[in-house]
Formats: C-alpha cells, sequence, structure tokens
C-alpha cells in the first residue's frame, strides 16, 4: 500500500474514533503489505489489520486497542510502548519482534508465535 493511500486510512480512521462511528470510516487493512511502513505514534484502536504483513514496521507507541491482529505477519516490528490491550494477536507471527513495555492485558495471544520477541517490561494481565 503506498504512503498516500495509507495516510487517508488513518485519517479517515481518527475521524471515525473521533466522531463515535457517525464520520469517516473503520480502517480496514487486512491483508495489506505494510512491510516496512512508519506508523509510530498512530490511533489504529479497533482497526481491521487482520493477516496484513507488517514485518519491520514502525509501531511504537501506537494505539491497538481491541484491533484485528489475528494471522498478522509483525515479524521484527517495533511495537514499544505500544497499546495491544483486548487486541486479537492469535496465530500472530509476533517473532524478533520488539514488545517492551507494551499493553498486553486482555490480548489474544493463542497460537501466536513470540520466538525471540522482546517482552522487557511488557504489561500482561
Amino acid at each position: 500500500m503506498d504512503q498516500t493511500k495509507l495516510a487517508e486510512v488513518i485519517r479517515l480512521h481518527a475521524l471515525y474514533l473521533a466522531s463515535g462511528g457517525v464520520e469517516g470510516e473503520r480502517a480496514d487493512l487486512s491483508g495489506a503489505n505494510l512491510t516496512e511502513a512508519n506508523l509510530s505514534d498512530a490511533d489504529l484502536s479497533d482497526a481491521n489489520l487482520r493477516g496484513a504483513d507488517l514485518r519491520w514496521a514502525d509501531l511504537s507507541g501506537v494505539d491497538l486497542t481491541g484491533a484485528n491482529l489475528r494471522r498478522a505477519n509483525l515479524r521484527w516490528t517495533d511495537l514499544s510502548d505500544a497499546d495491544l490491550s483486548d487486541a486479537d494477536l492469535s496465530d500472530a507471527d509476533l517473532s524478533g519482534t520488539y514488545l517492551c513495555w507494551a499493553d498486553l492485558r486482555g490480548a489474544d495471544l493463542t497460537d501466536a508465535n513470540l520466538t525471540k520477541a522482546n517482552l522487557t517490561g511488557a504489561i500482561r494481565s
């Protein structure tokens, strides 16, 4: 996905969140190729990222509360300080991912691959 389209999806999602769903639209990035994308500090709470390829992406500080990341490829992604509370990370590939200080309370990590993931300081339930 090119940066212009991604910026528009994020803008519409912010409007969706701010208006309680009345304006804008919920981000649907399912299956999107977001390899090496810089999404740091974006609010992607409640976004659909199911099956997205987020390898080597910068998601530090991102709000992913309740996001659908089922089967997402998050290998070697920076998720430090990200809010992943109540996110669906089942079957996600988190190998080598930097999850330092990430909020994982209520996150579904069923069958997620956490091989070599860095969970230093991560908040878990």
